[in-house]
């Protein structure tokens, strides 16, 4: 912890304009658990167990905020590489332990099974990779100057330290969590200093794959080739997004549902709990089509508005801090909670192919909201340390 003399009192130190932004979608997120029990036909528990379910991992969540809060940027870039390599490892070990129920009805092997509750290292993996991120790019600058030959060695470093996570992930079969890292690595990049004569260039060759990916995997054909490397569901979640209409009642059936869902709603939404469409297992990924089929589109605009006030403090906090290293992280933690904001919403209303990406603080899941709540946790610590000394290797803006 820093050693030097803070007038501020803990109350002070404390990001409140982070935790109400939070507080506020934690609460939306136990009231539409709890609608999403009520009216799931398929009997998957008691409301009332989901809902006091969520609500002790958001105080889990919260001892674990507490505890992260106490660590500065030095005691937090040390433990970067140790929080990487026990990320990791989880990672290989699922793979050997993983849920085989779970992976015979999603074809992802990502999940431990410990008996009723499931557990996705994945999502702790998001806030280790990140912290882990900062440390490489920081400890880099700190070392080098910028120029062409060093900052392609930095994007080498920055890539190399993606590459075992890709893997893992790609053996786990869970490509939709592998495109949040991307998110992540395509922040850090863009605020590590690397000259844009590197950056335009590397962004033109990934915006050219991403168009052939798209190209391939929305053509038979591409389809046919890709066969090798992707599974049979995942080109079915592909199909269901370009033509959800065409599939009503298989495949595309629960995006379907979520459409109507959320089109039922209008502008003003039915009322408070009032459900009308049955949307499958809407308690997770689904979630947002509770708060458009009962809050409608003055709902959705309302919850959209507060993760885009949360982002924007989240923004300030990090330049506040005038600290480098903090910079990386809060970036990183931005990037993580927007793409899974705009993933999840843009696949709940057909923007986007189903990718089983949770909505931030709203979904259900322990390992999901673990994993942002260190998000948070980090960019509380910076606050609370904004006054202290700052770690010399993290260096300043």
């Amino acid at each position: 912890m820093a050693k030097v003399e803070n007038k501020r009192s803990v109350i002070d130190r404390i990001a409140w304009n982070i935790i109400f932004p939070v507080i506020i979608l934690a609460a939306i997120g136990v009231y539409a658990i709890y609608v999403a029990y009520s009216n799931d036909e398929s009997n998957l528990g008691s409301p009332n167990r989901a809902m006091i379910m969520q609500a002790v991992w958001y105080l889990i969540s919260i001892v674990i905020i507490v505890f992260i809060m106490q660590f500065d940027s030095e005691q937090l870039y040390k433990i970067a590489p140790i929080a990487y390599g026990v990320g990791i490892l989880l990672l290989i070990l699922v793979l050997f332990f993983y849920d085989r129920t779970a992976a015979a009805n999603n074809g992802a092997k990502s999940w431990f099974k410990l008996g009723s509750l499931s557990f996705q290292p994945s999502e702790l993996m998001k806030p280790a990779f990140i912290l882990m991120q900062a440390h490489v790019v920081s400890d880099h600058n700190q070392k080098y100057a910028h120029n062409l030959r060093n900052d392609w060695i930095l994007l080498g470093k920055i890539i190399g330290w993606t590459l075992p996570v890709a893997v893992l992930l790609k053996l786990q079969n869970d490509f939709g969590t592998m495109l949040v890292f991307i998110a992540i690595v395509i922040g850090v990049i863009l605020v590590s200093g690397i000259t844009w004569k590197i950056i335009i260039p590397f962004g033109i060759f990934g915006a050219a794959v991403g168009v052939t990916l798209i190209l391939l995997v929305t053509t038979s054909w591409g389809q046919k080739f890709l066969s090798h490397w992707f599974s049979t569901y995942q080109f079915n979640r592909i199909n269901s997004w370009l033509d959800p209409s065409s599939d009503t009642s298989s495949n595309a059936y629960q995006l379907w549902q979520s459409m109507k869902a959320i089109g039922s709603g209008q502008i003003w939404g039915n009322g408070f709990a009032k459900i009308i469409v049955y949307v499958p297992v809407r308690g997770s990924d689904m979630i947002f089509s509770v708060i458009g089929e009962t809050f409608g589109f003055v709902g959705c605009v309302s919850v959209i508005l507060v993760y885009l006030y949360l982002i924007t403090q989240m923004v300030r906090t990090a330049f506040e801090t005038k600290n480098a290293f903090y910079s990386y992280i809060a970036t990183g933690i931005i990037m993580m909670i927007l793409f899974h904001v705009f993933e999840n919403i843009g696949m709940s209303i057909d923007l986007l192919p189903l990718t089983g990406i949770p909505l931030p603080f709203i979904s259900q899941g322990g390992s999901a909201l673990l994993g942002n709540m260190i998000g948070i946790g980090l960019i509380l610590s910076m606050k609370f340390h904004n006054k202290d000394y700052m770690f010399s290797t993290a260096g300043d803006f």
